[in-house]
C-alpha cells in the first residue's frame, strides 16, 4: 500500500508480488499486477456477514477442521485469527488450489455456449477459498512472520505461479473469453460488465494465452523461477535488515537521541540478548532516522554504511545474484510476450502507457532536482565551515547538518513538534476526524474481534450511522514485520459477492517503553494520513465485481488518492483538532505551526533526488532488452545507470539501492516506482481543486468519493480523473510544491 513521492519519506513496500497475486487471484486470477485502496449505499443495506457467493458445500473433515477453508461467520467475514494456526496454511493452500482448479476447469469444459454469466461472472466467483487463504497468509507474512511461515511462503510461491498459469494459459477457457470479447456488442452489457469482460480478455492475452504450446512451457518456467526468486529476495531483505542492526556499546555514543529513543535502543538490544548495550535497528530505506539527530559522526557513518551494504556483502542474504537472475528472466519473459523489455510490458497496462512517457517526465524533473540538492549541500558546507567543523560534508552527515541549517534558517527544531503528535490523538482526532468531515465516517473500536497481534486495534466503520466495514490499525515496528508502511485488504467490497471491506494500515513506529507515550514524528504523521488514504480507497469502494474493488487500479494511479490525503495532516482545522500537547492538552502554538509550514520546501532537492535516483534505477534495470539483460556485476551496473541518468550524486544515494529495493524486486512496482511522482502530478492538481472549492467539507469529500474513490477500477483511471476534475491534470502545482522551475509547456504527460 507511500514513498512519499519525494516529499514524503516513509512509505515502503505494501505487498510482495505474491500478496498482489492474491488480490488479482480473487479477481479472476490474473498475473501479478497491483494496487493500493476504496461508495457505499448499495452495500450498506446488507448485513455485515451476508454473502451471496459462497454457498455451503459438502466438506471433508480436513476442510471442516481448517478455519481458513470456511467462510468466517464473524462480522464482515473478518478473519478468525484466534483459530488460525501456522499448520493450517499448507493444507489450506493445497485444498484451495485443488478446489479452485476444479471450478475453473468446469467453466472451461462447459458444454453450454459461453455467456457472460457462465464464463466471466463464474470466474469472478471461482477460487474464493484459495483467495481467502492467500489474503490472510501473505498479509501475515508481511506483518508477523516466523520461520514456519517463511518456509511455507518459499514452498507455495512457485505452486501459486503454476496454478495461475494453469488458468491463464488454459486454451479452452481463453476461447470462451475471446468469443465473448469478439461479440461484446451483441451482449447488451452495462458499462462495468463490459469493462470486466475487456479486462479478462486483456489479462489473458498479457499473460500469454495466445502463445504456442512450446512458448507457454517457457513462460511457465520463467514464472515459476521468478516466484521463487521474488520470495527469496524479500526474505533476504528482512533477514539482512535485522542482522545489519548496529550495536552501540555506551549510552554516551547516543548523544542527540531523546530518552525514549535511547530506551528503545536498549530494549532492542536486550531482546537480542545484548544486555548492557544498545541496538540501532534499520528501516527499509537507505537513510535512517537516527542520522538526523545523532551527534556522534563515527556512529552516523557506521549506521549509514551498514544500511548501504545490505544485500551486497556476501553471505546467505546477499541479493546480487538474485537481482541478476530476476532481471534476465523478466527480460526473457517480456521478449517471449512480444515486448522490447519488461518496462514496456508493465507500462502498457498503466496510465503512462510507454517508456517514453515515463522517461520524459523523469528527465524533465531530474536536472533541477540535482541542482537543488547541490545548492543545499553548498549551504550545509558553509555552515560546517563557519562552525569550523573540520570535515567535508558526507552522505551520513546530510540529515544531521540539514537539521542544523533548518534550525538556523527558520528557528525551527522538528523535535519540538513531537509532544503534540501523540499517536492515538493523531489517529482518532486527526485521521478519523478528517474522515468524518469529508465522508461522514465514524469509527467504533471493537474489542470482541480477535487480533493477529496484540498491538493492533480494530474499528468498525460507519457511514452516516450505518455500519459498513472494518479498519485495522497496526502501528509498531517489530522484527517479524516488514519495514515501511502499507495498506492491505482482508476482504474486498463487492456487490456480486455481498462482501463489505475489511482493510488494514501498517506503520513502523518504534514502540516506546511500557507506560511511555507514543510521540510521532512529522513524517510518521504524514505517513499515517497517506496510508489512510489507501484505506479510504478500499472502504469507500462501491463496485459490483471483485476485480475492480478499491485499490485495484493501475499501479501508477493507486498512489494518487493516498497522496491527496496527506494534505489534511496540516490542514488548519484538522491540525488544530489533533495537534495537542500530550501532557497539557494545549494546542500546538501558532508560531510553531507557522515555522513548520515555512519549511515545507526545505531539503526538497535531496528528497526529490533520492527518490528519482531509485526511480531511474528501476527503469534502467527494466528497460534492458533481452540481449543486454545478462548483468555480471550488479553494483557496477547500478553505478553506471545512475551516472548515465545524471543522478550519481555521492551525497544523495538512491532511496533504495538495488539489493534492498523490495518495491521492484519482490513487490509489484517493477518498472513502476515512477508511480509516486506520476501520481503526484494528479495529487498536486487535486489539492488545488480542494483549495478552490473551500477545502475540508462534506460536499467536496462526497464529490471525490462519488466520482473517483468509490469506482475503483470499474472505469478507466484517467477518465475518472477527468470526470472528477473536469480536465486533465496540470504539472505546474507539482513543480511549485517542489520548488522546481516550470517547463516551457506545462502539461502533464497524461
Amino acid at each position: 500500500m507511500h514513498d512519499a513521492v519525494c516529499k514524503r519519506s516513509q512509505l515502503e513496500l505494501r505487498r510482495s508480488e505474491n500478496r498482489e497475486f492474491t488480490k488479482t487471484m480473487k479477481k479472476a486470477l490474473m498475473a501479478v499486477a497491483v494496487a493500493g485502496c476504496f461508495g457505499l449505499v448499495a452495500c450498506a443495506a446488507k448485513s455485515p456477514s451476508a454473502s451471496t457467493a459462497e454457498k455451503p458445500m459438502p466438506a471433508s473433515p480436513a476442510e471442516t477442521a481448517n478455519p481458513l477453508l470456511q467462510l468466517s461467520e464473524l462480522p464482515y467475514h473478518y478473519p478468525q485469527f484466534d483459530k488460525i494456526k501456522d499448520e493450517h496454511f499448507a493444507p489450506a493452500f493445497e485444498i484451495g488450489m485443488k478446489q479452485g482448479k476444479a471450478e475453473v476447469e468446469a467453466i472451461a469444459d462447459s458444454k453450454e455456449a459461453p455467456s457472460f454469466d457462465n464464463t466471466i461472472v463464474a470466474l469472478e466467483k471461482s477460487g474464493l477459498a484459495l483467495n481467502r487463504v492467500n489474503y490472510i497468509f501473505f498479509n501475515l507474512t508481511a506483518t508477523n512472520t516466523n520461520d514456519t511461515l517463511q518456509k511455507i511462503e518459499a514452498d507455495v510461491s512457485p505452486k501459486l505461479s503454476a496454478y495461475s498459469d494453469s488458468i491463464l494459459l488454459n486454451e479452452k477457457l481463453f476461447a470462451r473469453v475471446k468469443t465473448l470479447h469478439d461479440n461484446v456488442a451483441q451482449l447488451g452489457l452495462d458499462a462495468e460488465s463490459a469493462r470486466l469482460l475487456d479486462r479478462y480478455y486483456t489479462n489473458f492475452v498479457r499473460a500469454g494465452a495466445q502463445l504456442s504450446d512450446a512458448d507457454k512451457d517457457k513462460l511457465r518456467d520463467y514464472n515459476e523461477q521468478l516466484a521463487k526468486l521474488n520470495t527469496q529476495f524479500q526474505q533476504n531483505v528482512l533477514k539482512d535488515t535485522n542482522e545489519s542492526a548496529v550495536v552501540v556499546d555506551s549510552e554516551a555514543e547516543l548523544d542527540g537521541l531523546d530518552a525514549n529513543e535511547i530506551a528503545g535502543a536498549r530494549d532492542a538490544a536486550n531482546a537480542r540478548g545484548l544486555s548492557g548495550k544498545f541496538l540501532i535497528t534499520l528501516q527499509n530505506t537507505t537513510g535512517q532516522p537516527p542520522l538526523t539527530s545523532l551527534k556522534n559522526r563515527a556512529l552516523r557513518e557506521r549506521i549509514y554504511k551498514a544500511s548501504l551494504a545490505r544485500g551486497s556483502h556476501g553471505g546467505d542474504a546477499d541479493n546480487t545474484r538474485i537481482v541478476a537472475q530476476i532481471v534476465e528472466l523478466r527480460a526473457k519473459r517480456a521478449a517471449l510476450l512480444g515486448y522490447p523489455n519488461h518496462a514496456a510490458y508493465q507500462l502498457e497496462d498503466g496510465t503512462a502507457k510507454t517508456t517514453d512517457a515515463v522517461n520524459q517526465l523523469l528527465a524533465q524533473i531530474a536536472p533541477a532536482a540535482v541542482a537543488n540538492a547541490k545548492k543545499e549541500a553548498a549551504d550545509m558546507q558553509k555552515l560546517l565551515d563557519k562552525q569550523k567543523a573540520g570535515y567535508k560534508l558526507q552522505a551520513w552527515d546530510w540529515a544531521y547538518v540539514a537539521e542544523q541549517v533548518r534550525k538556523q534558517r527558520y528557528d525551527f527544531d522538528e523535535s519540538q513538534m513531537r509532544p503534540y503528535f501523540e499517536m492515538n490523538n493523531v489517529l482518532e482526532n486527526g485521521v478519523f476526524f478528517m474522515a468524518e468531515k469529508l465522508y461522514g465516517l465514524t469509527f467504533k473500536e471493537r474489542s470482541d474481534l480477535p487480533k493477529y497481534h496484540p498491538d493492533t486495534r480494530v474499528f468498525e466503520v460507519f457511514k452516516d450511522g450505518v455500519a459498513f466495514g472494518i479498519f485495522i490499525f497496526d502501528p509498531f515496528k517489530r522484527d517479524s514485520k516488514q519495514g515501511g508502511a502499507w495498506m492491505n485488504s482482508y476482504v474486498d467490497q463487492s456487490d456480486l459477492l455481498g462482501y463489505k471491506p475489511v482493510v488494514a494500515n501498517h506503520l513502523n513506529i518504534p514502540k516506546p517503553p511500557a507506560g511511555e507515550p507514543v510521540l510521532m514524528t512529522a513524517d510518521e504523521v504524514n505517513t499515517a494520513f497517506h496510508e489512510f488514504g489507501h484505506a479510504i480507497h478500499g472502504l469507500l469502494s462501491n463496485v459490483k465485481y471483485p476485480m475492480f474493488s478499491g485499490t485495484n487500479v493501475p499501479r501508477d494511479f493507486v498512489e494518487f488518492p493516498s497522496q491527496v490525503h496527506e494534505m489534511w495532516a496540516t490542514w488548519p482545522e484538522v491540525l488544530a483538532h489533533y495537534a495537542k500537547h500530550y501532557k497539557t492538552g494545549e494546542p500546538m502554538p501558532q508560531v510553531l505551526v507557522d515555522k513548520m509550514k515555512a519549511t515545507e520546501k526545505f531539503n526538497q532537492g535531496f528528497a526529490t533526488t533520492e527518490y528519482l535516483a531509485a526511480t531511474l534505477l528501476d527503469q534502467a534495470w527494466h528497460q534492458l532488452p533481452v540481449d543486454k539483460a545478462k548483468v555480471d556485476d550488479v553494483l557496477a551496473f547500478e553505478a553506471a545507470a545512475l551516472k548515465q541518468a545524471g543522478v550519481d550524486y555521492v551525497l544523495v544515494p538512491p532511496r533504495y539501492r538495488t539489493t534492498y529495493f523490495s518495491h521492484v524486486f519482490s513487490g509489484g512496482y517493477s518498472a513502476g516506482y515512477y508511480a509516486y511522482i506520476w501520481s503526484e502530478v494528479l495529487d498536486a492538481d487535486t489539492v488545488e481543486w480542494f483549495k478552490e472549492k473551500g477545502g475540508l467539507s462534506r460536499e467536496n469529500g462526497q464529490w471525490f468519493a462519488d466520482h473517483l474513490l468509490s469506482r475503483g477500477g470499474a472505469v478507466d483511471a484517467m477518465q475518472l480523473y477527468r470526470e472528477f476534475r473536469g480536465r486533465d491534470a496540470r504539472i505546474e502545482p507539482l513543480l511549485e510544491r517542489r520548488g522546481l522551475a516550470a517547463p516551457a509547456k506545462g502539461k502533464a504527460g497524461k
